[in-house]
């Protein structure tokens, strides 16, 4: 699979994965989230606080993780394969760190982890969906 075609469906996966996290984590759930954090303060900035060129670079790495597996190595080039990939990947990423953040933090309740996972899998979901309908265009 051609470079510019993973970096382009990396951005595509990117986007998604970008506004499904504003959608998901700052629209719909925010409140949610708010009532989850443990006993550490000061650990969530306010939107006026937010470093947003490092928000939206993560999120377009994350696109090019996905990508890259998808393109290189699992040859994963239809919507399905792609969610199906996205979410086994997304799963395991994030239950891996939100639960040694669990373990070694107090950022956050076990609700409020266990929930993060289930949001970051279902994102991971349609991003995989995404970046593996690109990789399969013509």
């Amino acid at each position: 699979m051609s470079t510019n075609k993973i970096l382009i469906s990396g951005v595509v996966a990117g986007v998604v994965t970008f506004l499904l996290g504003w959608l998901l984590y700052g629209m719909l759930l925010a409140s949610f989230f708010e009532g989850q954090t443990g006993s550490a303060q000061g650990v969530m900035r306010a939107d006026d606080d937010m470093v947003w060129w490092a928000l939206v670079l993560g999120n377009l790495l994350y696109g090019v993780l996905l990508a890259y597996v998808f393109g290189k190595w699992a040859n994963i080039s239809t919507p399905s394969t792609g969610a199906t990939a996205g979410a086994t990947l997304g799963f395991l990423l994030a239950a891996s760190w939100g639960l040694v953040y669990f373990a070694t933090a107090n950022i956050m309740t076990l609700t409020g982890t266990i929930a993060d996972i289930v949001v970051w899998t279902v994102i991971s979901a349609i991003a995989g969906a995404a970046a593996a309908w690109m990789l399969g265009r013509g």
